[in-house]
């Protein structure tokens, strides 16, 4: 990993309520106003997968991310840079046509295009790809929030906070458009494993008001179930994100084996779990969902299967 998290704790909030809202209170929950300092550049990336617009479940709320970039600036850190890599379309059709080109220019934040360099070069350990070309602004990043919505996925199983990155900064220029002619999607799991790996989110916020079931990541049903995953462990918000779309840990492949490399944490026992309680949140996403509650945790929470962790 490049550097360590800003935050090693693996706390989680679930909150509910107006996106937004949810999302400073839950921020407050994890002390984030105590984390970050005037010296730290703050990059968010949200998920802009294409220019489908924000009610179709594909992409996050612009003006919950304009709550988010005013809380941080209300921390005064040296700079707040949003960042994005389009896997759909040119980022700039996102940009321009789903409202975010007024937030960003409101909000007086920098905007970069994560499908273009400048690049620094990174190695890893992967089937196909073992060098990988990423945007300068990885190195010059002092706290990174993956910002996107909790989603089915055809290809990832899920699409969360830890895939948001990982398929985010893969420049097009390079891959293409889905960013699929180099061999990411051909082991897509042990991209999005090594990706986890490499690079260091310190902030991982879930929204479940506009998440998607069925077919994600752009053409499922939008689900409006009023929640908010926020963590400060990737592995361990994921872990919670994925309950919500009724998967225990060992079935997203690149969630187990994180969790076996000691990425972070997955055993939900071992989480310091805030807000509301994990089987609520269950019932609450499942029924806005299927109209139906599915429940996996229903009387405690049920633990990982994992003897043995490598290092």
């Amino acid at each position: 990993m490049l550097r360590e998290r800003r935050i090693k704790d693996s706390n989680v909030v679930v909150g509910e309520g107006l996106e937004g809202e949810v999302i400073q209170w839950s921020l407050d929950q994890l002390s984030i106003n105590q984390t970050i300092g005037n010296q730290d550049q703050v990059t968010i990336i949200p998920n802009w997968v294409n220019n489908n617009a924000p009610e179709t479940g594909t992409v996050v709320g612009p003006e919950s991310l304009r709550q988010l970039i005013q809380y941080i600036k209300a921390l005064s850190p040296a700079k707040i840079v949003v960042a994005a890599g389009s896997g759909g379309t040119e980022t700039t059709k996102v940009f321009q046509q789903t409202g975010y080109q007024k937030i960003i220019k409101e909000e007086g934040v920098e905007f970069i295009d994560l499908n273009y360099g400048p690049y620094k070069e990174f190695e890893i350990d992967h089937p196909i790809i073992k060098k990988i070309k990423l945007n300068q602004l990885l190195t010059e990043t002092d706290f990174m929030i993956s910002y996107t919505q909790i989603k089915h996925h055809e290809e990832a199983t899920v699409s969360l906070g830890i895939k948001n990155i990982a398929l985010s900064w893969p420049p097009a220029e390079i891959h293409g458009f889905p960013k699929a002619g180099l061999g990411i999607h051909e082991y897509l799991h042990q991209f999005i494993t090594e990706m986890g790996k490499l690079i260091p989110i310190d902030l991982t916020i879930l929204s479940g008001d506009q998440g998607m079931v069925g077919t994600g990541p752009s053409n499922g049903k939008p689900v409006n179930a009023d929640l908010v995953v926020t963590g400060t462990d990737p592995v361990a918000t994921d872990v919670v994100g994925a309950r919500l779309l009724g998967f225990r840990q060992q079935a997203i492949q690149y969630l187990h084996t994180l969790i076996r490399e000691q990425v972070g944490e997955g055993e939900l026992n071992n989480m310091n779990l805030l807000g509301m309680p994990l089987n609520q949140a269950e019932k609450k996403f499942s029924k806005a969902a299927y109209d139906y509650q599915i429940v996996v945790d229903k009387k405690k929470l049920k633990p990982l299967h994992l003897r043995s962790r490598t290092k």
